[in-house]
């Protein structure tokens, strides 16, 4: 879920395949893409062929996250399945979409999340590949980010078996494995990323550069269990929602030159 800057709520939902764009007041203004119909002999979860059926224009498989540019046109993050950027106007019209599964410049893996910073740069994370892909804002490959922070190895998760390091393929679990990004106003705009295991928030430069680190995986203060999503109104406070704890957290950042 996110608020745009006129405030309307936008929620993106897996499970429906759709994204939903509510005024202040509660009511629906737009939706984008469809729900499956319950009467229809095929409705259930959706599957995941190799190779992956074409994307439809308009339509998702398990979308993840929307952002919107200087402009108000609308990306969205069309995640699990499709593996590609949705780029809308401000009308809600289909303009365009790009990237499919895989691991090169402008493929993805699960891509899970989306921003835009000032210079209407896309930033998406590419969870699946353990990276930050960045574009313009026509798809253009401009460049990717990776996050290297050494970790300590006796970590445990927040759920589940711990993973077996290095790992291959579906990087999901692997450390700086981005799960939530956020870029915060400016005048200096900064990056934020999370990981699933071992459970950090990472603070960047928009090049990439860590600037720090904080948390670890866990139920008490913080500590995460699955952060979903950041939202940074200053540099220095942000609000941390984790979906195994069932929370958000606020966090007043004091950082140390």
């Amino acid at each position: 879920m996110k608020v745009d800057r006129h405030d309307n709520i936008w929620v993106a939902d897996k499970g429906s395949d759709v994204v939903l764009k509510f005024n202040h007041d509660g009511q629906v203004v737009m939706v984008f893409g469809r729900k499956q119909e319950a009467s229809d002999e095929e409705t259930g979860p959706l599957k995941h062929p190799h190779p992956p059926l074409p994307p439809v224009d308009g339509m998702f498989r398990q979308v993840t996250d929307i952002t919107w540019d200087s402009a108000g046109n609308s990306y969205v993050s069309d995640g699990y399945i499709n593996s590609r950027v949705a780029k809308y106007d401000k009308n809600g019209n289909f303009v365009k979409s790009w990237g499919e599964p895989g691991d090169q410049p402008g493929q993805f893996l699960q891509p899970h999340s989306i921003a835009v910073d000032a210079a209407d740069h896309v930033y998406v994370a590419d969870r699946g590949n353990r990276r930050i892909q960045v574009f313009d804002t026509d798809g253009k490959f401009l460049r990717q980010i990776t996050i290297d922070v050494p970790f300590d190895p006796n970590s445990q998760p927040a759920i589940g078996n711990k993973p077996k390091l290095p790992i291959t393929g579906d990087q999901t679990m692997a450390p700086g494995a981005p799960w939530a990004i956020r870029i915060t106003p400016g005048p200096r705009q900064v990056l934020y990323a999370s990981d699933g295991y071992p459970g950090r928030i990472y603070k960047m430069t928009l090049e990439g550069k860590v600037l720090g680190v904080l948390g670890e995986s866990g139920k008490q203060l913080k500590q995460f269990g699955w952060i979903h999503e950041i939202a940074c109104p200053s540099e220095n406070e942000l609000y941390v929602a984790e979906l195994l704890n069932w929370r958000v957290q606020k966090l007043i950042l004091s950082p140390v030159h």
